[in-house]
């Protein structure tokens, strides 16, 4: 009797599949986890919740979705912070979650992985960046029944020992727009340093990332592969009746079925926020833009324009009325109702100053809609021909582009059928082809780092 092979696994990290919000990164994460099991590949996810460390399994599958299943006082859990970070060094050991359907998470489905194990160390990735900033050393994980592979969706210091370790580095905004973001520029480059040292294999999302790495770090070409990123969207959205779509947009958010333009993303200095504010004002057209993402570091300086001087942004009606802000922005819309806006938007209008990838982008152009971007990082890559890319550091640029995508409804047909055949090229195929290709050469490898 011939006993089939068990499936290998690959372990990714939850570091941000756990944000209430989600960013890029976890909708990597996200499609990553659902590639490999459609590559046939067993699943771990490494989470770091405050789950419950004793022995019911109830109580550990109730606290891995909600924390307050009981924490400790802050000053107990400040001292096993310490001493986790002082202990660092020889390792911290995970536990499985047992998720057997005694919580009910259908809330959380759009925003969980696929995975066939769940295994946790509460904290972990806030005492590897300690572990790190004390010895700098990548912190040593111990996994029950440890994976194959060990793919880490984002440069987290932490390995597994006797797994191939592989780190994705989308890009390396903080070194080539330092003033962009918040990280502690120094002891980043020295993080990124020591991975490129220790990892088995650098992933990468486009050939602008792949660029960066090597030239700035002197980093060989031959141990990092570019995979790109595939987008999916599940069929219940993508191709929601678009009766449906025009109901919801209309309904839920009093807005004109293509008679808006969108952006969406964090709102932070990197997505240019506020030189597209000034170039829609400088387009002077009537159409409302739409503005939907949370507030993240400098928010409030890349939305100053809507504060300082707001009644600039009104429309007269008569001489005493006005009628709502032309810029409407929503903080928050969960995953099916933000894919019924950019199916819903005249355009999306996304002039980012720099991008490992370009998400949005793909995104919208997979679901149909007109893009505005810009020519900053890897976008060109992605987009093709199939959006209008202009210098995201000219708002008068910005404005002529969104006049002519306002005014030219034949332009806009053209970048949608463009755009559906650009997004085609970024399957979920090529994607798992990419992948199998890199987990195989190192499987096929001997050796192991350890350390």
């Amino acid at each position: 009797m011939v006993t089939a092979e068990p499936k290998r696994s690959i372990l990714i990290d939850g570091h941000n599949l756990g944000l209430e919000k989600g960013t890029g990164i976890a909708t990597y994460a996200r499609n990553l986890s659902y590639a490999l099991r459609d590559m046939g590949r067993g699943v771990d996810v490494l989470y770091a919740t405050k789950a419950s460390s004793g022995y019911n399994s109830i109580l550990k599958e109730i606290a891995f979705f909600d924390p307050l299943v009981g924490e400790l006082p802050l000053w107990i859990r400040s001292l096993l912070r310490a001493e986790r970070a002082i202990r660092s060094p020889f390792g911290m050991r995970a536990i499985e979650v047992p998720i057997e359907g005694r919580v009910i998470a259908d809330q959380y489905k759009s925003r969980l992985p696929y995975f066939d194990r769940i295994v946790n160390i509460p904290d972990v990735f806030d005492a590897a960046y300690d572990s790190f900033f004390l010895w700098n050393a990548r912190l040593r994980t111990s996994i029950p029944r440890p994976p194959s592979i060990a793919h880490w969706t984002f440069p987290i210091p932490m390995f597994i020992p006797g797994a191939k370790n592989i780190y994705t580095l989308h890009d390396l905004v903080p070194l080539r727009l330092p003033y962009t973001t918040l990280d502690n520029k120094r002891r980043y480059y020295r993080l990124i340093s020591l991975l490129l040292k220790k990892a088995d294999h650098i992933v990468t999302v486009s050939e602008t990332s792949k660029r960066d790495i090597c030239n700035i770090f002197g980093f060989p070409e031959e141990k990092i592969t570019n995979t790109y990123q595939s987008v999916h969207i599940p069929d219940r959205y993508r191709n929601k009746p678009e009766v449906d779509v025009r109901n919801e947009v209309e309904g839920t958010f009093r807005l004109k079925f293509k008679e808006y333009f969108l952006f969406f993303g964090a709102i932070e200095p990197k997505k240019n926020i506020a030189r597209l504010i000034e170039g829609y004002l400088a387009s002077n057209v009537s159409t409302p833009l739409v503005i939907v993402g949370s507030a993240a570091w400098k928010s409030e300086q890349e939305l100053r324009l809507l504060s300082e001087n707001s009644i600039r942004y009104l429309e007269r009606v008569d001489n005493n009325t006005f009628v709502r802000d032309r810029i409407r922005r929503i903080e928050y819309a969960p995953f099916p109702l933000l894919v019924s806006l950019i199916r819903g938007a005249k355009a999306v209008l996304f002039p980012s100053l720099f991008e490992g990838f370009g998400l949005p982008v793909l995104e919208s152009m997979l679901l149909g809609t007109p893009v505005l971007s810009s020519t900053g990082g890897s976008i060109p890559e992605v987009a093709g021909d199939a959006a209008i890319l202009v210098d995201p550091y000219d708002p008068r640029a910005i404005a002529t582009a969104i006049a002519q995508l306002d005014s030219d409804a034949a332009l806009r047909l053209e970048l949608a059928s463009r755009g559906t055949k650009q997004a085609a090229l970024f399957s979920d195929e090529r994607f798992r082809r990419k992948l199998t290709e890199v987990y195989a050469s190192l499987e096929a490898r001997g050796d192991r780092r350890e350390s």
